[in-house]
């Protein structure tokens, strides 16, 4: 079962807390960045090449982030130009676990997913008709296992 309360954050916080952290953490380009880090110190370009697709801005807009937030250290050394490395921290690490699971899951659930999308998109156009059309008329949308499904 999922903790749903914690004593540093009070009840009317929680769900804001979680749902921004869920955002932060869930994010793609926060994803692909903590796994490019996961196997030490990169320079912005290297983890660029490592990320592949991700813009100079888009980057730069999560690493500042992550470090914000704790998750990645950025250290500056004195040189000309100055160099910059990237590297997780303990918190960092830490995340390698719950962002590895989310990545197994979804290799997992791909097929299933595919076909829950199909099955969705097959009930969704009928005729040409939307999803929400067919709510909103008295004809009944059909479930998978064949029964009828109220348009509420």
């Amino acid at each position: 079962m999922c903790r749903t309360s914690d004593a540093g954050t009070g009840e009317n916080d929680i769900g804001a807390h979680i749902s921004e952290m869920l955002s932060r953490v869930g994010d793609s380009w926060t994803i692909q960045t903590v796994r490019a880090l996961r196997e030490g110190p990169l320079r912005f370009n290297e983890l660029r090449r490592r990320i592949g697709g991700i813009s100079q801005k888009m980057l730069t807009v999560t690493l500042r982030r992550l470090e914000r937030d704790g998750f990645i250290g950025r250290t500056v050394y004195p040189t000309t130009p100055p160099q910059v490395e990237y590297t997780l921290t303990e918190l960092g690490h830490s995340l390698q676990a719950p962002v590895c699971a989310l990545v197994g899951w979804t290799i997992d659930n791909a097929d299933a997913i595919k076909a829950a999308r199909s099955r969705y998109d097959g009930i969704a156009e009928p005729d040409n008709e939307s999803r929400s059309d067919a709510k909103r008329s008295d004809k009944p949308l059909a479930a998978t296992d064949g029964r009828a499904l109220s348009g509420s």
